[in-house]
């Protein structure tokens, strides 16, 4: 892995993976935040907020970047904290704590947005796609079993207020979008129907409470200070 520009606070395997899409050959996705000495913060340059790699694949967000993503109910960013314990590769006492508080980060705005925005963006790739084409083709079916992803794990927070991150049935997911990815107009009566489903009342509150985020920050950054010794 990677090392973190700074401290690694908490780090996870993500992507398919975690999903449960994972088959043989399948790149393993890493995602972590990380903490930057807070000295770093006082000079005349503020430090990296991300460090993204391609070999192997890891996207680390510095802690401050990764609370705001997270505010807005970011799927590909909030994730990391809802993952199975035994996908956590770095797990610290802040990584923990930030767990404890990953509810406050939720507002039903947000995941409306959020996991609704991404499906469309999925549906729209999905579109531009030539299935005549093999390698296109594996593609589009790609993008279609993140769009089910999406749709499926955005109603059931938005509902249930829990992120499940490893699909209960990814069998099930990745058959229907090989359907999709042949037909992409069967996406639209789902993505409408996740549409319905989020207007409706649910259990979230309609907008985050960043108390718990600022004061975990500013936890962290007492943390990772070292006074001028002179």
């Amino acid at each position: 892995m990677v090392p973190a520009p700074g401290t690694a606070l908490l780090v996870g395997v993500v992507g398919s993976t975690a999903y449960g899409f994972a088959q043989a050959g399948s790149d393993i996705d890493r995602l972590g935040l990380f903490a930057a000495p807070t000295e770093d913060f006082h000079g005349l340059h503020r430090p990296a907020e991300s460090q993204v790699t391609t070999d192997p694949d890891v996207t680390l967000h510095e802690a401050a970047k990764w609370c705001r993503l997270a505010l807005t109910c970011n799927p590909t960013a909030f994730e990391l904290v809802w993952l199975p314990d035994d996908l956590y590769e770095v797990r610290g006492p802040l990584g923990e704590e930030l767990i404890a508080i990953r509810r406050s980060f939720l507002s039903a705005k947000a995941v409306r947005t959020s996991y609704l925005g991404y499906a469309d963006q999925q549906f729209r790739k999905l579109l531009t796609r030539d299935t005549t084409d093999p390698v296109t083709r594996r593609r589009a079916a790609k993008h279609a079993r993140h769009l089910v992803r999406l749709v499926e794990q955005g109603v059931r927070l938005y509902e249930t207020a829990e992120n499940v991150v490893r699909l209960p049935d990814p069998d099930r997911v990745r058959d229907l979008g090989e359907r999709i990815a042949d037909h992409p107009a069967t996406a639209e009566a789902l993505l409408a129907s996740a549409a319905e489903r989020l207007a409706r009342p649910g259990v979230l509150p309609p907008a985050p409470d960043p108390r718990p985020a600022e004061a975990w920050l500013r936890r962290v950054r007492a943390a990772h200070y070292t006074p001028p010794t002179t």
